[in-house]
């Protein structure tokens, strides 16, 4: 990428220069995933919890065609109040750039852009991956391909879990995407600390990570990514119970309605958000704050 698309700010290329600890993390949860005004509030929080924990944050968005590493105030707030900030996955980058346009990062463009830019450890809350009914629909995030040749760590609490976690665990596999539980022997369930599903790899402390991390470097060979699996809180998850009635009325209703593709996960989510009166959300952020604090302790350790 030119100089003028990749645009790092003065505080994250200082950082990067001096090895000192970088995080990345995306936009789309304060231009989507939040409502207004406490997204940008949530924005200002995850970056100082990132500061608090020794690192440099490096919120991730796309503005007038170039991307930006590391966001100031001001850019933090259009993220966060323009109504015409687009939504932008890896693929909508290249046009994105070439219209001049405007959006906020999803997983798949904030790890690859945080890759070229030189930074290591990315912190979201959870990945894309295989939707339910796969065999009918082949619906697959992109999140998963983008990662099986992207160089970086991504901390979160698994993938969202209305998707199809057993398959999202075998696709990764398939793709070579190595996953690692942080204190934990089962992959954690998003909104819950545990989806029930066993992990192969346990680590324990941010110096256990690292020592994958540099394992991996040395041992060369695809440029794959690093799942480090982090498990909301017990005291911080949603009810098991209420997660899985909510949700199967949820797929029900989407069934219904006929809302399939892209528009399905966002329906999910609304109505997990209402039928939970929010506590999916306290549920998500909860995760997210502890990514954050998380890979903040990793990239220190490195």
């Amino acid at each position: 990428m030119s100089d003028t698309t990749l645009l790092l700010s003065e505080e994250v290329r200082e950082a990067l220069a001096r090895r000192r600890p970088v995080v990345a993390l995306e936009s789309t949860i304060i231009a989507h995933g939040l409502p207004r005004p406490r997204n940008l509030r949530v924005a200002g929080e995850l970056e100082a919890l990132v500061r608090d924990s020794g690192a440099v944050p490096a919120t991730i968005a796309v503005l007038g065609g170039s991307a930006r590493i590391g966001l100031d105030k001001a850019e933090l707030e259009r993220v966060a109040n323009d109504d015409s900030i687009r939504k932008l996955g890896h693929r909508d980058l290249a046009p994105a750039f070439a219209a001049g346009a405007s959006g906020a990062t999803t997983v798949s463009a904030t790890a690859l852009l945080a890759a070229r830019a030189g930074i290591r450890i990315f912190a979201t809350g959870g990945l894309g991956g295989v939707h339910r009914g796969w065999t009918e629909t082949q619906d697959e995030s992109a999140d998963l391909r983008l990662l099986a040749r992207t160089r970086i760590a991504v901390v979160c609490a698994g993938v969202k879990s209305i998707l199809d976690v057993p398959a999202t665990l075998q696709r990764l596999e398939t793709l070579g995407v190595g996953v690692v539980g942080y204190g934990t022997e089962t992959f954690p369930g998003f909104y819950l600390s545990s989806s029930g599903e066993p992990v192969d790899w346990t680590v324990h402390t941010p110096d256990e990570v690292v020592s994958v991390i540099r394992a991996q470097d040395a041992l060369g060979g695809p440029e794959a990514a690093l799942i480090v699996a982090n498990p909301v809180p017990e005291a911080e998850q949603l009810d098991p119970d209420l997660h899985d009635r909510v949700l199967t009325e949820a797929l029900d209703e989407s069934r219904a309605r006929g809302i399939t593709g892209q528009a399905v996960t966002p329906f999910l989510l609304e109505y997990l958000m209402r039928r939970t009166e929010g506590a999916s959300l306290e549920a998500n952020l909860a995760a997210v704050r502890g990514n954050v604090q998380l890979a903040a302790r990793i990239a220190a350790a490195m």
